[in-house]
């Protein structure tokens, strides 16, 4: 018998945040994905604070027209402008234990378009 689909995602999840946790320096750029929303956090983990958030839940994102893959990308580039407004501009991409293509994706690529580097 093989793991189930949540045993392994949370298996690829505490892989990650070994190799990725975040300091002062270079934060986490954490990302949840659920069937509808995506949410983005920025994360000192040495202190255990949410420095900076954002998620298609947002009133201005929420506005938007698009499919899940094009707010995504908003979110993306709104975590990124906040970010950087923080004095944030690198960080440890952390997918959460979700597979790099689609959503996840598209938000990673409007972060980095609007200046985060990672």
């Amino acid at each position: 018998m093989g793991l189930s689909k949540t045993q392994r995602k949370l298996r690829i999840r505490r892989r990650i945040r070994k190799v990725s946790s975040g300091t002062a320096v270079k934060p986490r750029l954490s990302v949840f994905r659920s069937n509808s929303e995506i949410y983005a956090q920025v994360i000192d983990d040495v202190k255990g604070v949410t420095l900076v958030s954002a998620s298609s839940r947002d009133k201005d994102i929420a506005k938007a027209k698009g499919n899940k893959t094009e707010i995504a990308a908003l979110v993306g580039k709104t975590i990124a402008e906040k970010s950087v407004k923080a004095g944030l501009d690198k960080v440890a991409f952390d997918r959460g234990g979700n597979l790099y293509h689609g959503r996840v994706k598209s938000l990673a690529d409007g972060a980095r378009e609007a200046g985060l580097k990672f």
